[in-house]
C-alpha cells in the first residue's frame, strides 16, 4: 500500500469530511424572511407608550420588524391596534429607526417575524385588493376608518396616497375640532391619505400627530 496519505473529501447532507474531521457547511435552507408592506412608507402616529405599531393590514399581536434602509437601523414591534397604514410606528418605536429631523421613512423594509399569520382575507364577495383602487365618485366619503398622520415633508399643503393617483383632490376634516383642508395628492405612500406638514397644520390639534376621527372626501 502506498505511503502517500489519502485525502478523501466527501460532501454528504451539507457536511465536509477531510482526514476524519467533519465540518458542517451551511446548506442555504434557512427560511426566507416574510417581507410585507412592499413599497410602503413608514411614519409615526405621535402616540406615547413603549415601542409598538398599528396596522390596517395585520391583526393585533402580529410582530413586525421595520428596517430603515437609509441608516440600517431596525426595530421589532407588536401590532397593538388598527390604523390607516400597513404599519404605523408610535413615537418610541420610530425613534429607534428615524433619521434626525425626519418623520417619514421612504425606504423601509418590513418583515413579519411572528404572530397572527397572513393578512386578513377580504370579506365574502369583496373584490380582490389592487395597488391603486378605482376612485369612487366625486364627493363620496373615502378611506373610511383610516387614521391620518403627517409625513414630515415640507412644501405647500399636499398629500400622498397608496389608494389614489397623483392629481386627486381630497378634503380632510378632523372631526375632533372641525378643521378641514383640501389637498392634492402629489405622490405615493403607504397610507390612504398622508398629509405633509403644511396640510397637517391646518387640521391638527395642538401637540397631536395623529387624527383618529377623520373624514376624507374625494372632491376632484
Amino acid at each position: 500500500m502506498s505511503r502517500k496519505k489519502k485525502l478523501v473529501l466527501s460532501v454528504v447532507a451539507g457536511a465536509l469530511a477531510a482526514g476524519g474531521v467533519v465540518a458542517t457547511m451551511a446548506t442555504g435552507n434557512a427560511a426566507a424572511p416574510d417581507v410585507v408592506c412592499k413599497g410602503s412608507t413608514v411614519t409615526l402616529s405621535g402616540e406615547a407608550g413603549p415601542p409598538a405599531a398599528s396596522s390596517g393590514t395585520f391583526p393585533v399581536g402580529t410582530k413586525l420588524k421595520v428596517t430603515n434602509l437609509d441608516n440600517g437601523q431596525a426595530t421589532t414591534v407588536t401590532v397593538n391596534g388598527p390604523s390607516g397604514s400597513c404599519v404605523l410606528l408610535n413615537n418610541a418605536a420610530f425613534e429607534k429607526v428615524r433619521e434626525p429631523g425626519k418623520n417619514l421613512i421612504r425606504r423601509a423594509r418590513v418583515e413579519r417575524v411572528a404572530g397572527a399569520g397572513q393578512a386578513p382575507p377580504p370579506a365574502a364577495g369583496a373584490a380582490a385588493p389592487t395597488a391603486v383602487q378605482a376612485p369612487p365618485a366625486t364627493g363620496e366619503v373615502v378611506c373610511q376608518g383610516s387614521t391620518v398622520t403627517l409625513s414630515g415633508e415640507a412644501g405647500p399643503p399636499a398629500a400622498s396616497s397608496g389608494t389614489f393617483p397623483v392629481g386627486t383632490k381630497l378634503k380632510v376634516t378632523n372631526l375632533d375640532n372641525g378643521q378641514a383642508t383640501t389637498v392634492t395628492v402629489n405622490g405615493p405612500s403607504g397610507s390612504c391619505a398622508l398629509l405633509n406638514n403644511a396640510a397637517f397644520e391646518k387640521v391638527r390639534e395642538p401637540g397631536k400627530n395623529l387624527i383618529r376621527r377623520a373624514r376624507i372626501e374625494r372632491v376632484g
